[in-house]
């Protein structure tokens, strides 16, 4: 213990003695937790729609009103023509063009039936398929008021009708900030601890004080948990300001017991500082380990589930997600703040990220023997 105590004191000197660095650790996570969540927005809005009305009738007029007073749609065009509303299209100033037949009213009024005509710019999928579905639901309301107006209420009080009574669970108001900052922070917490940790050996070999460190009495061990400690302490204070960000600044209170968050973070840092120790026992160069660290970075990343459901995953992305450890701190994240879940409900993440982290220290402090 004696030893392990110098080399804290060694290593938190270093840390300290750094002001810039030190204060990217603590600043640099809180401005991009702050700023990430307003721009990683899962909601679709402004969507720029062209109608072209060949009617322009009362109802038409009723219908685009209702259509832009929705709040999810910015009228670009109002077009006499098709050919008009696809130029808009080509010029990438409209998502959706809808057109409005000749005989629009009179067709509702006297056949009750009328066809409506989209077209959804599909480049981007995502904004394709929301445009097309938020479309397609005010259309539906619409119909819905016509046939209120048009038919007598007699007609429907003898009809039978199924209601169905809706309620959302864990994130009542639908608030996709809720459910992004949890995730973000975790992103967050493994970058820090990842690319510090994967820098902190390599930089003794380019400083040339891993000869001195080598010829001294210091076990292996003993020097790997000299480099992990202070690390996990920083990686903690980071996790508890994402914590407090998320709180005064989102309004986002955790529902589950929070030493049951602490204790998975502290395994999880385990786990990520162990993988980032391990690449700095391979590389010789600052360069190169952050290259490397980088790599598996954006697989943690685009593979971890914070923007794409592991469940919508080809079955090999859904293996390889299983040795991502940083999907599991992202699961646990947001059952223990969103949905209140306890230290047994989370106790199969838990082991398979302790099994991470003792295996990863474990090769990291044999490589180092092994190499030097």
């Amino acid at each position: 213990m004696r030893t392990i105590r110098f080399l804290l004191e060694k290593e938190f000197r270093q840390i300290f003695r750094n002001k810039a660095i030190l204060l990217l650790i603590i600043i640099m996570p809180v401005m991009q937790l702050i700023i990430l969540p307003l721009a990683a927005n899962y909601e679709v809005k402004n969507i720029n729609l062209a109608v072209v009305d060949h009617d322009h009738s009362s109802y038409s007029q009723k219908l685009i009103s209702k259509i832009t007073a929705s709040g999810y749609f910015k009228l670009t065009g109002y077009n006499a023509s098709f050919k008009e509303g696809m130029k808009l299209i080509e010029a990438d100033k409209a998502d959706l063009i809808l057109e409005i037949p000749h005989g629009f009213e009179r067709n509702l009024v006297r056949e009750n039936h009328q066809q409506l005509f989209i077209v959804v710019n599909a480049i981007n999928g995502v904004k394709a398929n929301l445009g097309g579905a938020y479309l397609g639901s005010i259309i539906r309301d619409f119909n819905n008021d016509i046939r209120l107006q048009l038919l007598p209420v007699s007609k429907f009080s003898g009809a039978a009708v199924i209601e169905i009574s809706s309620s959302n669970l864990f994130n009542p108001l639908m608030k996709y900030k809720f459910f992004m900052v949890p995730g973000i922070l975790a992103i967050l917490v493994t970058m820090i601890g990842g690319f510090l940790s994967a820098l902190n050996i390599v930089k003794e070999k380019e400083f040339g004080t891993i000869e001195q460190i080598n010829v001294s009495p210091i076990r292996k061990h003993h020097f790997i948990l000299g480099k992990l400690i202070p690390f996990w302490v920083l990686g903690n204070v980071v996790f508890t300001l994402g914590l407090l960000v998320s709180w005064l600044i989102y309004g986002i209170e955790p529902l589950g017991n929070l030493l049951v968050l602490y204790l998975f973070a502290s395994v999880f840092l385990l786990a990520i500082l162990g993988f980032g120790l391990l690449i700095s026992t391979f590389c010789d160069t600052q360069q190169q380990a952050m290259f490397i660290m980088f790599f598996f970075m954006m697989i943690f990343i685009l593979m971890g589930g914070l923007f794409t459901s592991i469940d919508s995953m080809p079955d090999w992305a859904k293996i390889v997600s299983r040795f991502n450890p940083v999907s599991y701190l992202i699961e646990v994240m947001r059952m223990v703040i969103l949905k209140g879940s306890g230290l047994r409900d989370i106790l199969p993440q838990l082991g398979t990220v302790g099994v991470f982290a003792i295996v990863l220290n474990a090769w990291a402090v044999w490589n180092y023997k092994k190499r030097n």
